[in-house]
């Protein structure tokens, strides 16, 4: 029957088998929907806590009969980047109320010496404090040169320019804890993903083995067919999640305000999709050979733990990188697979790599993959149909 079906039907076939099976499993779909609650409302909570970016600087004031703070306040807190919001108070007890009920931070009385008394319902932020004494003292200077017959537009005129410049020789990334927090969610979503259904494939092996399906599967397609149709149909459900919660989380956080640097959290999106791919094709082939030397379940673990404690090793790296993803370490490492499939979407975020190591990095792994199939594919072939013990590394190898 091998000679009626075409290798593409085969994996085809195979492919879409394992993708129905594992979408119609209700604790895959449970589990899921729980999930993907967990990152929208995660982030919800996490914007209405957090204030905005610049909510908290905001303040109102209250000023009751002479008005000349007004300006004063203003223009000092537009240089402590800071709004202040002045109303006119008709009198003290107005200002009290308007204290009490909230509606204003402060109500400030002008005494006729020039002292302010600043009234609120505990105490000062150190902000506003900074911001109201700066406008008092400057208000008492402009008083004091006027009673000196000094024309004080003048002297604020002359004196407008004497403001200092900053060139920082390395300026601080406004964006930076912004693509942090993309670093992180990239590195363990991939992490876990890879794990999972690197481990998913293994289990699917060996489930089919022990059962004996894989014979009578065996009888229709090519082994290799069976095995590419097992890690296409499982990867693409892998595929098919990580993109829900890609999706959920960068647009969740877009129409909230947590995340403002649009182009970047797509391109790390699009990176950590892309790099799955590659990460996960270049273990489920691994994982697909330690699966098929082994014929019970229990078994998977002894001839998967190298490639767990590899992924856990990845995870360990990346994550040590994450505050300098530009360290010399993340940065050789980063060329080198299968470290390039977790380091690369972290340094995408962090902005830190050009063109040319993406697509040279993309190389290299498609390259290794390629390699690893082919040997993947011989233990596979070899191992797939013995029942019985655990065939070694060595003996899978033909050593």
């Amino acid at each position: 029957m091998n000679a009626t079906i075409s290798p593409a039907r085969a994996v085809g076939l195979v492919a879409r088998r394992e993708f129905t099976t594992q979408i119609r499993k209700k604790s895959f779909l449970i589990s899921n929907i729980i999930i993907l609650i967990a990152i929208i409302g995660g982030i919800i909570v996490y914007s209405a806590f957090s204030g905005g970016s610049d909510d908290g600087h905001d303040a109102t004031v209250a000023i009751v009969g002479d008005q000349s703070l007004a300006q004063p306040l203003e223009s000092t807190g537009e240089a402590m980047s800071m709004t202040i919001d002045v109303h006119e108070s008709p009198d003290e007890q107005a200002a009290r109320t308007a204290v009490e009920g909230g509606d204003v931070d402060a109500a400030l009385i002008p005494a006729a010496d020039g002292s302010v008394t600043a009234i609120t319902e505990s105490e000062l932020s150190a902000d506003l404090h900074t911001v109201i004494s700066a406008a008092v003292s400057s208000a008492a200077q402009e008083r004091a040169l006027a009673a000196q017959g000094v024309d004080v537009a003048a002297v604020d005129q002359a004196v407008s320019a004497a403001t200092v410049h900053v060139d920082a020789l390395d300026p601080p990334d406004p964006e930076k804890g912004q693509r942090i927090a993309m670093s992180i969610a990239a590195v363990v979503l991939l992490y876990m993903q890879i794990l999972t259904f690197g481990m998913f494939v293994a289990m699917g092996v060996v489930e089919e083995k022990s059962s004996r399906v894989v014979e009578l599967l065996l009888s229709t397609v090519r082994p290799l067919h069976l095995l590419w149709g097992k890690i296409f149909g499982i990867g693409a459900v892998g595929l098919m999640q990580l993109t829900a919660y890609g999706v959920a989380g960068v647009a969740t956080g877009l129409a909230t305000g947590v995340l403002t640097v649009t182009g970047t959290a797509v391109a790390t999106l699009l990176a950590t999709l892309g790099w799955f791919i590659l990460g996960y094709a270049l273990f489920a082939v691994l994982y697909a050979a330690a699966g098929s030397m082994v014929s019970r379940q229990e078994d998977v673990n002894s001839t998967a733990m190298p490639l767990m404690i590899l992924i856990v090793a990845m995870f360990i790296v990346a994550f040590s990188t994450v505050d300098n993803p530009d360290s010399t370490v993340g940065t050789v490492l980063s060329w080198i697979p299968p470290f390039s499939a977790i380091l690369m979407p972290l340094r995408i975020a962090a902005g830190v790599t050009g063109p040319g190591q993406i697509v040279g990095t993309i190389t290299i792994m498609l390259v290794v993959i390629g390699a690893l199939s082919v040997v993947a594919a011989k233990i596979y072939q070899r191992s797939i149909l013995r029942i019985g013990k655990v065939v070694g590394w060595k003996e899978a190898l033909g050593r």
